[in-house]
């Protein structure tokens, strides 16, 4: 696999070309991709006589990590004001289109999009990451407006918008266009649906748990224990969301042993649920609550 330095630096090179774009935004991508992919290593090499893609190639793990570093990117636009409003709509419309974003700045997002078209094991694969960028923008943007609304979401609202916000989604997806992992095809069947929509889920509880904290004295009421700290004041908020995450894991759990998903679903589903708790122990800028350099998300 690419040596973690150089990987660093393609990415680096990548993002200098997105306004806003940040070490850190290549440094967590990198981090996270590396302990993915590492999790579904021997299940990608099982893969490799099918689809005759490499679980080393450098080309394809740098478009990986690429990925992922635009995710954390367009967080932290949304999040932080990284860019003007006008800016970061240019910015969603050209990444949920494929096409070269209309303002100069952002020529790395075209970049990425053609990038990803040509390394497409299955098309399909390629249309649906356009769709699954479209639903994360509009999450993160509705999740961000309707915090600052006096009429807050209930808590079954907030977690339908919030479950597309973790992106996981489009982890799977880029995941699968570039190493043929049959996506598309899985698509078609509920139990796979319902394992995504279980993962975002827990993925999200486990997001917002952890940044409780942070995002009360950061201000940022997008999140669900604030959300439902302000609504019921008596509520054992904390408890509640542990319970919402364990009664998710076993739910999970429970399909993911009746159905058969092909390699290297059940490895990386394993690797999904765990990575939060890696980013938590090992990002201390991003996600320790107890690091007073932290920045607010």
């Amino acid at each position: 696999m690419i040596q973690t330095e150089r990987a660093l630096q393609k990415v680096l090179e990548w993002g200098r070309s997105l306004t806003g774009f940040a070490d850190e935004h290549a440094v967590e991508a990198v981090r996270g991709g590396q302990y993915i992919l590492q999790r579904i290593h021997p299940s990608l090499r099982e893969t490799s006589a099918r689809t005759g893609r490499d679980a080393q190639d450098e080309t394809l793990i740098v478009a990986f990590y690429r990925e992922l570093a635009l995710l954390f990117w367009l967080d932290d636009c949304n999040d932080l004001g990284l860019i003007a409003p006008e800016q970061l709509a240019a910015v969603e419309q050209a990444l949920g289109q494929g096409v070269p974003c209309a303002l100069p700045g952002f020529e790395g997002c075209g970049v990425l999009r053609a990038s990803l078209a040509a390394l497409a094991y299955d098309r399909r694969d390629y249309a649906q990451l356009l769709d699954d960028t479209r639903c994360y923008c509009a999450a993160l943007r509705a999740g961000h407006a309707q915090a600052a609304e006096a009429q807050r979401w209930s808590y079954a609202e907030y977690l339908h918008n919030a479950i597309d916000s973790i992106a996981y989604t489009n982890v799977f997806c880029c995941l699968s266009l570039l190493w043929g992992l049959e996506m598309a095809t899985l698509r078609a069947r509920p139990a796979f649906r319902k394992v995504l929509r279980l993962i975002s889920t827990i993925g999200r509880l486990q997001n917002d748990l952890h940044g409780h904290d942070k995002d009360i004295s950061a201000g940022d009421g997008d999140n669900a224990a604030i959300l439902l700290q302000q609504r019921y004041p008596a509520m054992p908020v904390e408890e509640f969301l542990n319970d919402e995450l364990a009664g998710h894991a076993r739910m999970l759990h429970r399909v993911m042993a009746e159905e058969r998903f092909p390699a290297p679903w059940g490895p990386l589903i394993e690797a999904m649920s765990a990575i939060p708790a890696q980013y938590y122990q090992t990002s201390t800028s991003r996600y320790r609550s107890d690091d007073p350099l932290a920045s607010p998300r």
